[in-house]
């Protein structure tokens, strides 16, 4: 489920993409931010399911060793990950399954086949790997903590999945790392005998903010751009980077259009994102600036907050 500041950073990214079209239809502009939310979804489809593909190649792997001769480790013969009761767990379940069909996620093509194959291979030798063959594959909770340790310890670091989900999408490097977390909670959560329980992207709540975030900053950023220009005059006009531009504009969008969320949450919010997605210096400057234009709302009385404390 994605949480506050992976939305925030969604919003920057198709307000970014957005204000770079020269499109002012706000209407296709919310359907392509919505649509690139969804695809964060997608991912965390993907990903859940990766031990499917991988158990059918090792029960080929073990086919294969069966009729050579010539294979002398023991360790290919082994069960005990394709025979997992964690894997079966995914591979069954009814939930998984539906919503895999209905989005048509899967690991099913050329390109899909050769990445399992490698990732195999990759994965083979790992000590995490080779923990799972000496397990007993029908413990149940043992193997999903072994699955998980695979999971962050090799899945998640295999490079060239990373280049498979970057031809997929432009932003999927960036939504890697959450939708790690997510497949892991979600690994976590299994237990024996249970279906899955596959997780939302969001709640309600977090949609609407999401929506209302991007929506208002492409509305108010004339007036925002205003508020700047005017705060930043003493600075150079280089300093006024594009992106610090937008992560400002979102800043004072969020602080003055949502009422229940306290000025220091924002302020710091804005800051720590633009350590990732702007220049070096540019959370000091940010900060600087958003300070002067919060402090002067607060005088001119143009921040409305709901509850003690949330405007401090």
């Amino acid at each position: 489920m994605l949480n506050r500041r992976h939305i925030r950073i969604k919003v920057l990214q198709s307000f970014y993409a957005f204000s770079q079209s020269n499109n002012d239809d706000l209407v296709s502009g919310e359907k392509e931010f919505i649509h690139s939310m969804k695809r964060i979804y997608d991912l965390y489809i993907y990903l859940i399911q990766i031990y499917i593909p991988l158990k059918r190649h090792a029960n080929i792997k073990i086919e294969e060793a069966k009729r050579s001769f010539l294979e002398k480790d023991k360790h290919v013969f082994n069960k005990s990950f394709a025979s997992s009761n964690v894997i079966k767990t995914l591979e069954t379940s009814n939930q998984l399954n539906k919503i895999a069909k209905d989005l048509k996620i899967n690991w099913e093509g050329v390109e899909e086949h050769e990445l399992i194959k490698k990732l195999y291979k990759a994965i083979y030798n790992s000590t995490s790997f080779q923990e799972i063959l000496d397990s007993d594959p029908l413990d149940f909770n043992a193997q999903k903590l072994l699955l998980i340790n695979l999971f962050k310890e090799e899945i998640c670091n295999f490079e060239l999945m990373h280049h498979f989900f970057d031809e997929k999408s432009i932003y999927w490097q960036d939504d890697l790392d959450h939708v790690s977390s997510m497949v892991i909670k979600t690994l976590k959560s299994l237990n024996s005998g249970s279906d899955l329980e596959v997780m939302l992207l969001w709640k309600e709540d977090e949609k609407k903010f999401a929506v209302n975030l991007f929506r208002q900053a492409i509305l108010n950023k004339s007036a925002n751009d205003g508020v700047l220009q005017k705060y930043s005059k003493n600075w150079e006009s280089e300093r006024l980077a594009k992106m610090d531009s937008l992560l400002m504009n979102l800043a004072i969008t969020e602080a003055k259009e949502f009422s229940s969320i306290p000025l220091k949450v924002t302020l710091n919010e804005y800051i720590e994102i633009s350590k990732y997605y702007s220049t070096p210096k540019s959370n000091g400057f940010i900060n600087g600036i958003l300070d002067k234009i919060f402090e002067d709302f607060k005088k001119e009385g143009k921040l409305k907050k709901v509850g003690r404390g949330l405007i401090g």
